[in-house]
């Protein structure tokens, strides 16, 4: 009698969900909401995958329970809970309403990282980090190693319908959240995009956020926000568009780690999306 050996596929999905996890940092790699369409019709069952990569070239995240603390649809009839398979990917589903905007959001829970002096200050260094930076030359630790937590707070808008162009952007009260002041269904390429940045749900001024779209991935537009927490990036090309950004902090001696970051990201379609029923 011939036996079939153990299948390992589950075993093997944990550990690339956490080498994945792990090492977004180390390459300082950004994580966003990939729906299947921006601009679904409605009614539609939309998929979210979660991605982590640079410039909208990466890979997707497979659904880790354990991880999420929020998960969710919010819409104009109000918040759903986005569905989906411990380990799969895409990581959601969720079960849209009528014409509208939708903004999904994901937060997950803290990850350690530690990573090597050079690596760590070049990670800094690219996310606009520059207090962390001269914090570490300061306490004489800019040759050591780098330890700390991250968490994500990613969302997406959706829009149903032209009607969704008239709507706003919710806060979901994530820790770190990137908020259109604008809808960027209502602009066109070469308008403003108006953004605010809260931590713990104040205004956060010096963050470096930065744009770029997913049809010319090698430009990008980026500004620091001012003392309200605002920025407008002018949003040069049609399409698809990632916006964010990442605030660190030191955390007190006795925590398992140095530093802890929150990774902001806002994904979105620029421009008015076609009535129901038409080709999108």
């Amino acid at each position: 009698m011939t036996t079939r050996p153990r299948r390992r596929a589950p075993l093997r999905a944990l550990l690339l969900l956490s080498l994945l996890l792990a090492a977004a940092p180390a390459r300082a790699h950004d994580f966003w909401i990939e729906p299947s369409s921006f601009t679904p019709h409605p009614h539609d069952a939309v998929t979210l995958r979660l991605m982590v990569g640079e410039r909208f070239a990466g890979d997707g995240v497979l659904r880790s329970d354990a991880m999420i603390v929020r998960f969710v649809v919010l819409g104009p009839a109000g918040e759903i809970r986005v569905q989906g398979r411990d380990g799969a990917d895409p990581a959601g589903l969720a079960l849209l309403g009528g014409p509208g905007l939708y903004v999904a959001g994901y937060r997950s829970k803290p990850s350690p990282v530690e990573l090597e002096a050079g690596k760590f200050e070049a990670y800094l260094q690219l996310e606009g980090l520059d207090a962390i930076s001269s914090l570490r030359a300061a306490r004489g630790q800019s040759d050591k190693p780098g330890r700390e937590r991250y968490a994500r707070c990613a969302k997406a808008l959706l829009a149903i319908g032209p009607e969704a162009a008239k709507q706003k952007d919710a806060p979901l009260g994530f820790t770190l959240e990137l908020v259109a002041e604008k809808n960027p269904y209502a602009l066109a390429p070469g308008d403003e995009l108006p953004l605010r940045l809260t931590y713990d749900g104040a205004p956060i001024a010096g963050v470096l956020v930065t744009a770029f779209s997913k049809e010319h991935p090698g430009a990008s537009v980026a500004a620091r926000t001012d003392k309200e927490g605002r920025v407008k990036l002018r949003l040069a090309s049609p399409g698809i568009w990632l916006a964010k950004a990442v605030h660190m902090i030191p955390l007190p001696a006795g925590e398992d780690a140095e530093f802890e970051s929150f990774w902001a990201s806002l994904t979105f379609a620029l421009g008015a999306p076609a009535a129901p029923g038409k080709a999108q």
